[in-house]
């Protein structure tokens, strides 16, 4: 059998390119709200984790915060995936995508605190002391001054990071959401072909990934011009 073939019998045959369209919402849905968690997690946890406490409930949190990035990166993200959907959402009715979404989120977190609070270090600390000596309280410097610079200092890396997560919800699958990597994964067993649907599969992600990567190269262009004004 061709080629041509494979390809008809594989993707158009049954309308079966349909499975891996909607595969692919499912992952885009996953990526999206993983995503958007993962930054507000990263923010509060590079606050937590740049600012020094001394009360109980501040030497709480920051510990909290130490146990959460040691567990997460020292944990696979099947391991939690797993964790999240068996064992703490096992009597959940939840939708597989949002626990998903949740899982990932969770874990790409810590990854995105560590990228923020690098951002947050590049900050001048004489801006910071502007703020302050301006009458802004800790949080309004924080917040009106210091985290918009730390964002746009971390863009690049956030942008890679979310290029990272992509890809890592390719085992969505282990929990039962019908991703776009599972979407293949069906295709194949209904056809016994494993050539086209896995090709097709890895060009979905390449073209996302080479997409992503085509935005990151300009906002990283928009950020060196503007600091260059």
């Amino acid at each position: 059998m061709d080629i041509a073939s494979r390809i008809k019998r594989s993707l158009i045959d049954s309308d079966r390119y349909m499975i891996l369209v909607e595969g692919l919402k499912n992952t885009m849905i996953i990526v999206f709200l993983a995503a958007l968690l993962g930054v507000v997690i990263g923010v509060v946890i590079a606050t937590v984790k740049m600012k020094k406490r001394t009360g109980p409930a501040g030497r709480a949190a920051e510990f909290a915060a130490d146990i959460y990035l040691t567990v997460i990166r020292g944990t696979p993200i099947t391991v939690q995936l797993l964790i999240t959907y068996f064992v703490i959402f096992v009597a959940v009715p939840l939708d597989r995508i949002f626990v998903a979404a949740l899982a990932f989120g969770i874990n790409s977190g810590a990854y995105t605190a560590e990228i923020i609070r690098g951002g947050i270090l590049a900050v001048e600390n004489g801006q910071i002391e502007a703020g302050r000596s301006l009458g802004l309280s800790s949080f309004q410097t924080m917040r009106y001054i210091v985290m918009p610079q730390a964002l746009k200092n971390a863009l690049p890396a956030l942008c890679n990071e979310m290029i990272a997560l992509l890809k890592e919800t390719s085992v969505a699958g282990f929990i039962g959401v019908r991703d776009v990597t599972q979407a293949a994964m069906l295709i194949k067993a209904a056809t016994y072909d494993s050539f086209v649907p896995l090709i097709t599969l890895a060009c979905i992600y390449l073209v996302i990934v080479i997409g992503l990567t085509s935005v990151i190269k300009r906002i990283e262009g928009r950020l060196r011009r503007g600091d260059q004004h």
